[in-house]
C-alpha cells in the first residue's frame, strides 16, 4: 500500500534540507578565519572533534594553508575528507572507544605544545563530547563507557550528561584551554545543545565550567543510577566532593583571557532557513521553538496534538500550514528494538495522527545519524497506521527502525559534516476540512 499525501512529504524532505543547507559550518568557519589577523602568531595548531569535523577542518585547512603548524581533529566512522595539513581520525560516537582516546591524548599534546605567540583553533561540533573521550587518571575507558550507556539509557538530558563526562574527563569542562595556555585559543562551535551554553556543547573544552561534583552526584542520584555507576567514578565524584580534587576551570579564571569562543552554526539557523523554504512552498509557516526538549512520546503527542488543531480549528496556523520546531529529544529505553529519538518521535506521532487526512510528520537529525542506526529520522502521515496497525507494539519495543524501515520510511540522508540537533516538521495540507 502506498504512502499518503505524497506532495508533503516531498515538501517536507525538500524543508529539511534547507535546514541542512543552513547549517553547514564550511562556509562559518571559513568566514570567521578570513577575517582574523593571523600576523601574530608563530604557530598555529588545529584540533577539535565532533561529526561536522569532515566539514569544519578543510574550510580551516582552505584559510589558513602552509600556515597550519599541525592539525587533528576526532571524527565519527565514515566523516572524512580529503586533507593534507589537517589529520582527521575516526573513532567511536556515541559510546567513546580507544581511537577516540589516542586521538584525544594527541590534541591534548598538541595544545600543550602551543607557546605564548601560538594560536590554537579549536573546532567543536555535536558528538564532540563523545569524540573527546581522554578518562581522568583513575578511570578506564570501559568504565567512561559504561557511565555513558547508563546516562542514555536513563533519559538524561544532553546538558546532564555533558555534566558527567566533564568531571571524569582530563581534557573537557575547560581542561583543553588550561592544557593550551598561554597560547591563543580560537574555539569556533557548531551548537548541538539548547541554549548554545558554551559550557555544554562539546562538554566545553575550552569554555568556563559552573558545573561541580556536587552536580553530578545529583544527576545519579535523580535517575537513580547511583549503584549502577562504576566504583572507580563513584570514588572520583566522592573525592571531588571532599576536595581532594581540582575542580574544572570556572568562570573568572584568568586563564581565558586569551580564549574566545564563538558560536558559527545553530539550530535556530536551521529553522529559519525551513522556514523561509516552507513559505516559498506556499505554506502558512511557524516556527513554534527551537528548545524543545523532554520525553520523545510526549513531545510526539504535543505535536499530534498541534496537527489535530489544525485540522479542526485551523489554528495556530490555517492550513496549508507548516510548524517547525528544533531541539532535542531524549528516550527512555525499555525495549530490546532498535532505534533513536527521531524514529520513535514520527511513531509515536504516528498513532496519534491516524485518520487525519493530509497531514504528515517528520523528524531527523541533522546530522544524518539517529541513535545508533543508519537514518536520520522518519516520516509519517495519517494513514501510516493502515499500512501497518502493529505500531503501538513495536513502540512498546523501542523498535521503530524496524516498522519504518519494513514501509520504506525512513529518512537517510548519509553523513552531513554537520550537526545542529533535530529538526521536526509538520505539514497539513490545504484539502483539510475547517
Amino acid at each position: 500500500m502506498r504512502a499518503a499525501a505524497p506532495r508533503l512529504r516531498k515538501h517536507a524532505l525538500a524543508i529539511f534540507r534547507a535546514a541542512l543547507e543552513a547549517a553547514d559550518p564550511a562556509e562559518a568557519v571559513a568566514g570567521h578565519l578570513a577575517r582574523r589577523d593571523l600576523t601574530p602568531f608563530r604557530d598555529i595548531y588545529v584540533v577539535g572533534a565532533g561529526k561536522a569535523g569532515a566539514s569544519m577542518a578543510p574550510a580551516a585547512e582552505r584559510v589558513l594553508g602552509r600556515r597550519i603548524t599541525a592539525g587533528l581533529v576526532n571524527v565519527k566512522y565514515g566523516h572524512l575528507a580529503k586533507l593534507r595539513r589537517i589529520e582527521l581520525n575516526e573513532c567511536g560516537h556515541p559510546v567513546p572507544d580507544a581511537r577516540g582516546v589516542d586521538g584525544s591524548r594527541r590534541i591534548a599534546a598538541l595544545a600543550a605544545r602551543a607557546g605564548k605567540e601560538d594560536l590554537v583553533v579549536c573546532l567543536i561540533s555535536g558528538g564532540g563530547s563523545a569524540l573527546l573521550p581522554l578518562p581522568a587518571a583513575s578511570i578506564t575507558l570501559e568504565e567512561k563507557q559504561a557511565v555513558t550507556r547508563l546516562l542514555l539509557d536513563c533519559g538524561a538530558n544532553i546538558h546532564e550528561i555533558n555534566t558527567v563526562r566533564k568531571h571524569i574527563s582530563a581534557i573537557k569542562g575547560g581542561q583543553l584551554a588550561r592544557l593550551a595556555a598561554p597560547a591563543t585559543v580560537e574555539a569556533l562551535l557548531l551548537s548541538d545543545v539548547i541554549g548554545d551554553d558554551l559550557d555544554v556543547i562539546g562538554s566545553g573544552p575550552t569554555a568556563p565550567d559552573a558545573s561541580t561534583f556536587a552536580r553530578v552526584a545529583g544527576i545519579f542520584e535523580h535517575y537513580g543510577i547511583s549503584d549502577d555507576v562504576p566504583a572507580a567514578v563513584r570514588e572520583r565524584i566522592a573525592a571531588g566532593l571532599r576536595g581532594e580534587i581540582p575542580e574544572t576551570p570556572k568562570p573568572g579564571n584568568p586563564l581565558f583571557r586569551r580564549v574566545r569562543n564563538t558560536v558559527v552554526g545553530s539550530n535556530r539557523l536551521a529553522l529559519d532557513a525551513a522556514s523561509r523554504c516552507a513559505r516559498a512552498l506556499g505554506y502558512h509557516t511557524l516556527v513554534l521553538a527551537s528548545e524543545i526538549q523532554g520525553e520523545t512520546r510526549e513531545v510526539a503527542r504535543m505535536h499530534a496534538a498541534i496537527a489535530r488543531e489544525v485540522v479542526r480549528a485551523r489554528r495556530p496556523v490555517k492550513p496549508p500550514a507548516c510548524i517547525i520546531t528544533g531541539g532535542e529529544t531524549t528516550v527512555t529505553i525499555k525495549g530490546p528494538g532498535l532505534g533513536g529519538r527521531n524514529q520513535e518521535f514520527a511513531l509515536a506521532a504516528a498513532i496519534d495522527i491516524a485518520g487525519l487526512p493530509e497531514v504528515v510528520v517528520f523528524s531527523a537529525g541533522t546530522d544524518g545519524t539517529d541513535g545508533p542506526t543508519d537514518a536520520a529520522g522518519a516520516i509519517a502521515d495519517g494513514a501510516t497506521l493502515v499500512r501497518n496497525p502493529e505500531a503501538p507494539r513495536f513502540l512498546a519495543a523501542n523498535d521503530s527502525y524496524h516498522y519504518f524501515e519494513a514501509l520504506g520510511d525512513l529518512v537517510k540522508t548519509g553523513p552531513t559534516n554537520t550537526n545542529v540537533m533535530d529538526v521536526r516538521i509538520l505539514l497539513v495540507g490545504a484539502r483539510v476540512r475547517g
